[in-house]
């Protein structure tokens, strides 16, 4: 199947699910339109790497080319939808994929229709309950793909694993921006639980496991998914920085305002002068940061060779996961699309 075949069929049992999902809350109240309303657009863009790492991993497995893998595959993003809805409201950020993040459409919701009370608190707590049902319909995704139910009881705990490891990846995130002194080591650390398994590494292993696939099969996957999938998150730290807002969607600089402890920002810690340590410490995470302060902790993570250095950091866990891949005992059709996807994975955008 073409990465563009699969992308329109992912999309098309997506909002079909979510259509199916509409006559259930409006039997509950009319008042929930604006949620799944919320999901629907919410869920348009993306560029669909977990169902499509999902996806390969069965077919490279052996799986056959069936309708009712796409379904399983594209509950994936029901999962990142609730993933990055809870995150837009822990950083507190303002869009998401050029759109309002969905916290702060709620608070609209909320000004617009001249309610009592704070409308942040109710985009907030609307915002939680969406990503939780985003949680909650993911499963139901999967349970009702119509793939054999052995397969699916094979793929259900690489799916719990996925969801226990993003969760704790999460909270980890957290704890390094609240802390405040994250080493490289400690970074990575929550690249490879917050992204990198859950991006590439989990999605190829459920579908191999719904495929019934060899143990040999998932130490393959891994061997290419984990590296892959860590270039791919330092790869979206740099865009974080340096990337252009018309293709990232969001404002230019706004992980530096969030005050994101990346890896790049590790870097150059690590490598900072005192001067320069102190424009880090005195200006990262301010939510008020412009132009200048974007610009002066640009030039302190190209100054102390941060960006080269992560720059080389993804070139070589990239050529890691190629030089796995190769030698992964897959179907060749497979293997020449997980090629690309590395490629689509880590490629310099903006």
């Amino acid at each position: 199947m073409s990465s563009g075949r699969l992308r329109k069929e992912v999309d098309e049992a997506l909002f079909a699910f979510v259509d199916r999902q509409r006559p259930v809350l409006h039997a509950i109240s009319d008042d929930l339109d604006p949620l799944v309303s919320a999901l629907a657009a919410f869920l348009t863009g993306g560029k669909r790497l977990r169902p499509a790492f999902c996806y390969w991993g069965w077919r490279g497995a052996g799986g056959a080319d069936l309708p009712e893998i796409v379904p399983a595959a594209a509950s994936l993003e029901l999962l990142q939808a609730g993933a990055l809805v809870h995150d837009d409201v822990m950083d507190a950020s303002d869009t998401r994929r050029g759109r309002p993040a969905a916290h702060r459409r709620f608070e609209s919701l909320h000004e617009s229709a001249g309610w009592p009370g704070a409308a942040a608190v109710f985009g907030t707590s609307a915002a939680i309950l969406l990503g939780d049902l985003c949680l909650s319909w993911s499963g139901q995704m999967y349970e009702e793909s119509g793939l054999p139910r052995a397969a699916l009881r094979r793929g259900r705990p690489v799916y719990d694993g996925m969801r226990t490891e993003v969760m704790s990846g999460q909270y980890l995130d957290i704890l390094e921006q609240t802390r405040g002194h994250g080493t490289v080591e400690s970074a990575l650390r929550v690249v490879v639980f917050k992204s990198a398994k859950y991006t590439i590494e989990r999605p190829l292993h459920l579908g191999a496991a719904l495929a019934g696939a060899r143990p040999h099969v998932f130490s393959s996957y891994s061997a290419y998914g984990l590296p892959l999938g860590i270039a791919f998150q330092l790869r979206d730290d740099v865009l974080g920085v340096f990337g252009d807002p018309a293709v990232t969607g969001k404002p230019a600089g706004d992980d530096l305002r969030e005050g994101k402890r990346t890896v790049l920002i590790a870097l150059a810690l690590r490598a900072a002068t005192a001067a320069q340590a102190e424009v880090v410490r005195a200006t990262l995470g301010d939510r008020e940061l412009g132009h200048a302060g974007i610009e002066a902790l640009r030039s302190v993570i190209v100054d102390t060779g941060a960006l080269a250095a992560c720059e080389d950091m993804i070139e070589s866990y990239t050529n890691e996961a190629t030089d796995a891949l190769r030698a992964a005992p897959i179907q060749p059709e497979a293997r020449e699309a997980l090629a690309s996807l590395a490629v689509a994975a880590t490629a310099r955008l903006g």
